[in-house]
């Protein structure tokens, strides 16, 4: 479907080109000529444009989508499809490269999570400084709030390390039934398998190739990847423990999740933790 704009510009075109009347043209296209003439009476809604440029340039990865629920919890309010056109229109839109989606073999799911900090699921990434050192990434994210308590960033994180820090997370929020982890060589270690014997923590591992077992991780890191660090650059570990940390205080606190009826994650638990005082 041709829009409005394009045959009032396809008109002109004609007329200049083959020098016809403005009833030539619209009658050789058959465009309306009441469309042709229109003009909108509608001011440009320009605190909407303001804010969705600001946040748009604060937010370089986010979709409309998400900067629609940003704009909502300000207090602006705006239709979906409005959003969309002043998106496209200001040239905000993100490129994004689809995975082909293959067929997997069947996999017993385990039973969703029914409250917070009941599953966790972890992973790495890696990364590098700008003296092209590598370092590494230990995230961690509750399944049931969507809220990450925290990152390990080192430049090598062993079994010992990954244990101290689901202490510390655990001394905060218990001790949770299970967690979903890949096969990396941390995972599979002696000393992460005895302290979750040690805890009664029952490990879910992903099947090799299949990172759709463990996808709400896979999800996250992908954001963590697309929204922080493809966008900084890191002078050591130290400035990409500050940035990375900005990051997850951003994403538990200010991100709206759709997942969540658009809350976000610490809003969420704030919420389930008032309904089983009430």
């Amino acid at each position: 479907m041709v829009r409005p704009a394009a045959r009032r510009e396809a008109v002109a075109y004609v007329q200049r080109t083959h020098g016809l009347s403005e009833r030539g043209a619209c009658r050789a296209l058959g465009a309306p000529r009441a469309s042709h003439r229109y003009e909108s009476t509608k001011e440009p809604p320009e605190r909407l444009l303001a804010r969705l440029r600001a946040l748009a340039a604060a937010r370089p990865r986010a979709g409309y989508r998400t900067l629609g629920r940003l704009l909502r919890r300000e207090g602006i309010v705006a239709n979906h499809k409005q959003i969309y056109r002043l998106y496209r229109a200001e040239g905000l839109l993100i490129r994004v490269k689809r995975r082909k989606r293959l067929a997997a073999a069947a996999r017993e799911a385990p039973p969703p999570a029914t409250r917070p900090w009941q599953r966790w699921a972890m992973d790495f990434m890696s990364e590098s400084t700008t003296d092209s050192r590598r370092f590494r990434i230990l995230t961690l994210l509750d399944l049931f709030t969507r809220r990450s308590p925290g990152a390990v960033v080192e430049r090598s994180i062993g079994g010992l390390r990954v244990v101290r820090f689901l202490d510390d997370v655990a001394a905060a929020h218990g001790y949770p039934d299970s967690i979903n982890v890949d096969n990396g060589p941390e995972f599979i270690s002696n000393v992460l398998d005895q302290w979750a014997h040690a805890h009664g923590v029952q490990l879910l591992f992903s099947r090799p190739g299949k990172p759709v077992d463990n996808a709400f991780i896979e999800s996250f890191n992908g954001r963590l990847r697309d929204e922080c660090l493809n966008t900084n650059w890191f002078y050591g570990l130290e400035q990409a423990r500050e940035v990375i940390n900005e990051w997850l205080e951003d994403y538990n606190t200010r991100r709206p999740h759709s997942s969540l009826a658009g809350l976000t994650p610490t809003e969420y638990e704030r919420q389930l933790r008032t309904s089983l005082l009430d």
